[in-house]
C-alpha cells in the first residue's frame, strides 16, 4: 500500500471518464500520486467512479466495490470512495449494504470527496483535467442531464434535466487542452440535439462547433449521441463547410418501426426517420453515419423486428451497435410495461442483426481499399501502428493497421493507403 497515492477506477461511458479526469487534477493539485485504473492496485485510497445504465454495467460496478470492501478488510488499503451515476441512483441501498465503504457521492456532488480527504478545491483549475486517453485526443462533455422520456432510459433518473454548458466556458476549456496537445476532440453529451435550448432557448449546437472549428490547434471534431427528434439541421452545413469538423455522426436510433417507436416514446416516425437519413446523407456527402439499436424492448413482435432487419439493410450504416432491453426499475416501461421477451429471443435478435451488420461493414470497408485517408497513430503494436481515419471514433469504430516500414510519431497525423480490409479494421501502409 503506498502512502499519498490514490488509484481511481471509472467504470461506464466517456461522460464518467471525464468527472474521474477533472477529480484526478485536483487530487493531483493537492499533492497526491494518482493512477488511473492501475493494473495492481496498490494506493492507500481508492475511489470507483461507478456507472448505473443498465444490468450489466450495475453487476459490474456493484462487484468492483464488493472487491475493493473486501480489500479493505484485509487492510490492503485505508479509504474507499465511491460515486458516480450507481451512488446517483441507489445511495441509500448502498450505505446500508456496504458499509465497508467510507463515503458515497453522487454524479455531481464528487468535491465533496476533496473536502473528506481534508484538502480543498482549487476554483483556479476547475476547467483543468488529467487526461487519461492517449495525448492527443479528448473528451469534451458539452452538457450533463437530459430531458428526453424515452421509455426504457434510465439515465435521466440519474443525471437530471438537461444543463447545457455556456459556449465560453466550453471554448476556454478546449483552448487549455490545445495548449497542453490534445489535438482530437471526441464531443459527447447525452443529448447532442437539446444542446442550448435550455439556458438560450434555441438549438446551439451549430454555432458551438462552428466556434470550436475555428480555434488554432483542433485537427478533429467528433460528434456523439445526437437525438433524431428536432434535429438541428444547421449543424449539417456546419460539417460540411468545416475541414476539421469529422464527416461523422453518432445519431442512437434504437428502432424504426412506429409501433416500437411509439412504445418507446421517441418522438419520430418511420418515414421521419427514414427522411432524416437521407436528408443528412445528401448535405454531408461522405459522412459515416454510427447509431445504436435496440432488440427485445417489450412488445417487440416478430413483424417489428423485420421492420427493423430491413431498415439495417436499407440503411447500410457505416457504424452500428446493438443491445437488448434492460428492464430498469424507474423507467416508463418498467412500471407500465411486462418484460415479455425471454432473454433468449433478445439474444438471438441481437445476433441476427449484427450479423447483418458485418457484411455490411466489410463492404463498406472494401470499398475504401485503394484509397488514401488521413491517419492518427494512437499507438505502437509489436506488429503495427495503429491509428484512425476521421470515421472512427476511439474504442468503438474500427482501427487502421499500418505496416511497420517507416517510424511513425504517436499523436501524429498521416496519409495511408488502403490495402486490405476486414468487417471492423483496415489495414494500410504510408504513402
Amino acid at each position: 500500500m503506498k502512502k499519498n497515492r490514490i488509484d481511481v477506477i471509472t467504470l461506464g461511458c466517456s461522460k464518467n471518464l471525464v468527472d474521474s479526469e477533472l477529480l484526478m487534477k485536483q487530487l493531483l493539485a493537492n499533492g497526491y500520486t494518482v493512477k488511473h485504473d492501475p493494473d495492481r492496485s496498490e494506493g492507500e485510497i481508492v475511489v470507483i467512479n461507478t456507472c448505473g445504465f443498465i444490468g450489466d454495467a450495475k453487476e459490474e460496478s456493484i462487484n468492483m466495490i464488493l472487491e475493493f470492501a473486501e480489500a479493505k478488510k484485509e487492510r490492503k488499503l485505508n479509504k474507499l470512495f465511491v460515486m458516480g451515476c450507481l451512488t446517483e441512483r441507489y445511495m441509500e441501498e448502498l450505505r446500508v449494504e456496504i458499509p465497508e465503504v467510507d463515503n458515497f457521492y453522487g454524479k455531481f456532488n464528487w468535491k465533496a470527496l476533496i473536502a473528506d480527504l481534508g484538502k480543498s478545491y482549487n476554483q483556479d483549475l476547475a476547467l483543468e483535467r488529467n487526461i487519461t486517453t492517449p495525448a492527443h485526443y479528448a473528451y469534451l462533455k458539452i452538457s450533463e442531464g437530459c430531458n428526453r422520456t424515452c421509455s426504457y432510459c434510465s439515465i435521466p433518473i440519474m443525471t437530471g434535466k438537461h444543463q447545457s454548458r455556456p459556449i465560453e466556458e466550453i471554448e476556454e476549456e478546449v483552448r487549455h487542452l490545445v495548449a497542453s496537445g490534445v489535438k482530437e476532440f471526441q464531443v459527447i453529451a447525452q443529448d447532442l440535439s437539446y444542446y442550448g435550448l435550455d439556458n438560450y432557448k434555441q438549438a446551439k449546437l451549430p454555432e458551438l462547433i462552428e466556434r470550436l472549428a475555428k480555434i488554432e490547434g483542433v485537427e478533429w471534431i467528433r460528434l456523439h449521441y445526437a437525438y433524431p427528434a428536432n434535429f438541428p439541421f444547421d449543424l449539417l452545413r456546419v460539417i460540411r463547410e468545416n475541414d476539421n469538423v469529422c464527416n461523422y455522426l453518432d445519431i442512437a436510433l434504437q428502432h424504426v418501426s412506429d409501433n416500437m417507436l411509439k412504445k418507446m416514446r421517441r418522438h419520430i416516425t418511420k418515414d421521419e426517420t427514414y427522411t432524416l437519413m437521407k436528408r443528412i446523407r445528401e448535405e454531408v456527402p461522405g459522412i459515416h453515419i454510427r447509431t445504436t439499436l435496440m432488440v427485445g424492448h417489450p412488445g417487440e413482435s416478430h413483424k417489428d423486428f423485420e421492420e427493423l432487419l430491413q431498415f439495417v439493410k436499407d440503411m447500410r450504416f457505416d457504424r452500428m451497435g446493438a443491445f437488448p432491453y434492460s428492464h430498469e426499475d424507474g423507467t416508463y416501461a418498467y412500471s407500465h410495461y411486462k418484460d415479455e421477451v425471454s432473454d433468449e429471443l433478445k439474444q438471438e435478435r441481437m445476433d441476427v442483426l449484427m450479423a447483418i451488420q458485418e457484411r455490411i461493414a466489410l463492404e463498406i470497408n472494401e470499398q475504401k481499399i485503394g484509397s488514401t485517408l488521413k491517419v492518427v497513430v494512437d499507438r505502437e503494436e509489436p506488429d503495427y501502428y495503429i491509428g484512425r481515419t476521421e470515421y472512427d471514433s476511439p474504442e468503438v469504430d474500427p482501427e487502421v493497421l499500418i505496416k511497420k516500414n517507416k517510424m511513425l510519431n504517436i499523436g501524429n497525423f498521416y496519409d495511408i493507403k488502403i490495402t486490405a480490409a476486414q468487417p471492423f479494421d483496415l489495414y494500410g501502409e504510408l504513402v
